[in-house]
């Protein structure tokens, strides 16, 4: 009809661009949604000034506007999370100078409570906005900011550092400069776990949600509308009912934007997956779907990727570290020498002041008693992950090699990675209490309780990009059992369960803070270790004890990741090259 046409008439036929029914499906869709998101935007700039009563009223009415604001926040600290991800995974993979000063540094700022981040940030965003909420506002932003960065920044980077030697040689054949590399090739190979980590971090967000919207500065409190609040509000009236409306609200908005913003995201990066075949089947849905279908819609999107391509045409270079040219320029052992003696000189100059603060402000009895503290809580931490990754690593392969099932828990994976600990707190103190059990011993699993869907998240995506090629080789040569995991699926996830505990394990130290001291209205029960001394110094307001347990935590974690994690990671990446 095509070629008729155009024999006919000598003219190439006009695409109806008129709208039609899928548009005027998504018209209502897309306009509600930039209405509330921009009623929400209208509420967090309104005027304030510290000391003023924030009311947050346990009516269910009024939690719709809640969750629209949590929400809102949540996905403003995610879109700043993505963007610090993929300027410091591409600058990391790309200069070896810089990564040995960015990943020690990003094992720190995964070690220092939200607690921490938020006491050192909060004044400085409300002298930023004086007279107006917009300053707490950025403060609860830069703290949920803090709890979902650290994962999806450390994803990026290890799938980056793990592309297939293939692909890689096809980029070197190709001659494709630095910039082009990260756009063609690592970003859209690392999309898939990029997009589970994504998920994570939400779902992170929400664990830490309480300590992010209820702020202490200058001796007030201030509780930001948010079903953080809302939560903090509920515990401390002992009001269960309250307590059951918000675990209902957490659930709908998940499902929402599992099925508004994750779903369709998870089903456009099936394309990115590392194989010639397509699966038996693959990730739907149906908003997706629908704005395939949409003139409007698909005429926008082509507009802003050619767009964006001229854009990205600019940055591109003619050489880049594959070439002979660059590589000489890179590589001086003189200049990684002298770099190498400035970290070892930085690095002596912190532990001289870290002495010092210890001599002079705290005193050595306390500083040893902190780590015997932080001794326990590692105890607590290594034997919490090993029994998680038991439980979860069989369970996480086994949903990522079937996508139609995948699609199923996704929304309830999210959701309980999502359910925030201080939730738990009425049933553990009713039990504890009952059957007189040891803080020390039962408190314990609180702490993997958010976390250990680190390692969920990260095996199903590993597993899910595992290539049908490899499964039915695997299949024609008879593997099967212990042998076929040993061989194919182990090695195959490794990387990424290495990912997934890293960030499992920085993250139960974080909720150590809320795992070892339980409150649930005037009862609290509080268990021997590093998290519960820094929530009770936090409470007593002794700054110098708080520094003191942060500093001992970012201690323990930077060496645990360094010596432990690290090995077992740079003998993932050596097995997958």
């Amino acid at each position: 009809m095509f070629e008729l046409f155009k024999l006919q008439t000598g003219e190439e036929p006009r695409e109806d661009t008129g709208p039609n029914r899928w548009d005027w499906a998504l018209l209502p869709l897309i306009l509600a949604l930039l209405s509330v998101f921009a009623f929400a935007a209208m509420q967090m700039s309104r005027p304030f000034l510290v000391g003023e009563a924030l009311q947050v009223s346990l009516d269910p009415f009024y939690l719709p506007y809640y969750l629209l604001r949590t929400i809102l926040r949540m996905f403003t600290a995610l879109g700043f999370s993505l963007l610090f991800s993929l300027i410091f995974a591409a600058v990391a993979v790309k200069y070896a100078a810089a990564e040995k000063v960015m990943i020690p540094a990003l094992d720190i700022l995964q070690s220092v409570p939200i607690l921490g981040f938020q006491a050192i940030a909060i004044a400085p965003f409300i002298a930023l906005f004086p007279g107006n909420l917009l300053g707490v506002e950025c403060a609860a932003i830069f703290a949920i900011f803090t709890s979902q960065a650290w994962n999806m920044a450390f994803s990026l980077y290890q799938s980056m550092r793990n592309v297939p030697s293939e692909l890689a040689e096809a980029a070197h054949i190709f001659r494709l400069s630095g910039w082009q590399r990260f756009w063609r090739l690592e970003l859209p190979f690392a999309m898939p776990g990029l997009l589970w980590n994504m998920m994570m971090s939400m779902s992170g967000g929400w664990f830490f949600l309480v300590a992010a919207e209820a702020i202490s500065v200058a001796g007030q409190d201030i509780k930001l509308p948010g079903i953080g609040s809302y939560i903090a509000v509920a515990i401390e009236a002992k009001n269960g009912p309250a307590i059951a409306w918000a675990i209902a609200a957490m659930l709908t908005g998940i499902l929402l934007y599992d099925q508004l913003f994750f779903r369709p995201l998870l089903a456009w990066a099936d394309k990115f997956r590392f194989e010639e075949s397509q699966g038996e089947t693959a990730q739907q849905s149906w908003l997706l779907d629908w704005m395939r279908n949409s003139r409007w819609v698909r005429g926008w999107t082509e507009k802003f990727w050619g767009r964006l391509g001229r854009v990205l045409g600019w940055f591109s270079v003619h050489h880049d570290g594959t070439s002979e040219k660059m590589r000489k320029k890179l590589v001086s052992p003189v200049w990684s020498r002298l770099w190498d003696v400035g970290l070892i000189l930085i690095t002596l100059l912190a532990i001289y002041r870290l002495m010092s603060f210890i001599h002079s402000d705290v005193g050595w009895h306390e500083a040893v008693h902190v780590v015997g503290l932080g001794f326990i809580t590692l105890l607590r931490v290594m034997l919490l992950i090993g029994l998680a990754s038991l439980v979860w690593v069989p369970i996480a392969v086994w949903i990522g090699l079937r996508p139609q099932y995948s699609q199923k828990v996704q929304a309830v994976a999210q959701f309980l990675a999502a359910f925030p600990v201080n939730l738990m707190f009425p049933l553990v103190v009713f039990v504890m209490l009952a059957l007189n059990l040891s803080p020390n011993i039962w408190l314990s699993p609180l702490m993997v309780f958010g976390t250990q869907w680190y390692i969920l998240f990260n095996v199903v995506a590993g597993a899910s990009t595992i290539p049908n090629e490899l499964r039915l080789a695997a299949d024609n040569l008879g593997l099967s059992g212990w042998l076929k995991w040993k061989r194919v699926y182990l090695p195959a996830i490794f990387p990424s369960f290495i990912t997934g505990a890293i960030t499992a394990s920085g993250g139960s130290w974080n909720a150590s803070i809320v795992a070892e001291y339980v409150t649930w209205g005037k009862t609290t029960l509080v268990a021997d270790g590093l998290g519960s001394y820094i929530k009770q110094m936090t409470e007593a307001g002794d700054f110098h004890r708080i520094a003191l347990g942060i500093g001992i935590m970012c201690i323990f974690v930077t060496l645990l990741n360094r010596f432990f994690w690290r090995k077992l990671y740079l003998l993932a990446e050596d097995h997958i090259r």
